[in-house]
């Protein structure tokens, strides 16, 4: 029996339909996109597209721990605009003492401030025991409310002696390969490692799947998901280290409707919205396939762009009701 088992484990693995589904329409979006336009394929569109999709990838990396473990979190378009306002802060403070070194300074401002911002959220969740989804709600305003404070309405710009330095954190390349791109496939990486190679990660869809079991397993759910949020706010910070060279400036408007791009991309990536399941390669795809979706609606002139969170919209809805006809 042993030997037959070991015959089982050893042969070769079923492949899961199901968790290659984001995959497959990933590569049906792309075949219609270069029905529609022959340009579609070109490298510059193609580098354009995945760097473009960065800053939702990393975040939704995220915001997949924190759905598979029981939470939400609608904040985090907020939350990216008001980090990416302390970060200019402190980098044009620390500019004439340090130079070029603030950038550093005011990366690690960054990471320690969205940190907190994710403490915060998972504090109001886990502590104050208020659904997720009215904690991060309110701080959604209130992360908003406080970059259109600090901005005065307005925008933060960064010191024009720090744009050029930082300049190549978005629009460098390593080897051919967007600097954007390669941060996110650190991110995506570590954060696979963690979700599935690890302790807390088995805890975390745990607690997501069935909260009471896991704690009557001895799993900390309080700490789990406060962790969760942790990372997410992590997340936003490298997202925000990658956007502030694009735009050069912070404004009420950053990371507006962010939220709905990275729950959507999460969801269609095979993440169950209810926990318990997480696929972070498959937010990955869920993420190239809105912006390729983007992309193409610029592109053919069919739908006008200014549509484009409607077919978000819409492509969540189809995602939710495709997971409860497969369930």
């Amino acid at each position: 029996m042993t030997a037959a088992i070991a015959s089982r484990s050893a042969g070769p693995r079923r492949i899961r339909w199901a968790d290659m589904g984001p995959f497959i329409a990933l590569a049906v979006v792309v075949l219609v996109g270069v029905m529609i336009n022959s340009s579609f394929l070109s490298g510059t569109n193609i580098a354009n597209v995945v760097t473009r999709s960065a800053f939702v990838a990393i975040i939704a990396v995220g915001a997949t721990f924190v759905i598979s473990s029981g939470g939400l979190d609608l904040s985090v378009g907020s939350m990216m605009a008001f980090v990416t306002g302390i970060m200019i802060l402190a980098m044009n403070r620390l500019e004439p003492s340090m130079g070029g070194y603030a950038i550093v300074a005011g990366a690690g401002v960054g990471l320690v401030v969205g940190a907190l911002c994710g403490l915060l959220n998972g504090l109001i969740v886990t502590v104050g025991k208020i659904e997720p989804f009215i904690a991060t709600l309110g701080t959604m305003g209130i992360f908003r409310a406080l970059i259109t404070w600090m901005s005065d309405g307005g925008s933060i710009p960064i010191e024009r002696s720090l744009r050029e330095p930082y300049r190549p954190v978005y629009f460098g390349n390593l080897l051919g390969i967007p600097v954007p791109v390669i941060l996110t496939l650190i991110v995506v990486l570590v954060g696979a490692f963690v979700l599935y190679r690890t302790k807390y990660g088995r805890r975390c869809m745990a607690a997501g799947s069935n909260a009471d079991v896991a704690r009557f397993s001895g799993v900390s759910v309080a700490k789990v998901r406060t962790m969760a949020f942790v990372i997410q706010g992590l997340c936003v910070a490298i997202a925000a280290i990658c956007y502030i060279p694009r735009l050069g400036a912070a404004t009420p408007t950053t990371g507006q409707l962010w939220e709905l791009q990275v729950i959507t991309a999460v969801v269609i990536g095979g993440t169950a919205l209810r926990g318990g399941k997480a696929r972070v390669w498959g937010t990955v795809a869920g993420a190239l396939i809105l912006e390729v979706i983007a992309n193409l609606m610029v592109l053919s002139n069919m739908v006008s762009e200014y549509l484009v969170a409607a077919v978000q919209g819409v492509i969540i809805i189809l995602a939710m009701l495709a997971h409860r006809f497969i369930k």
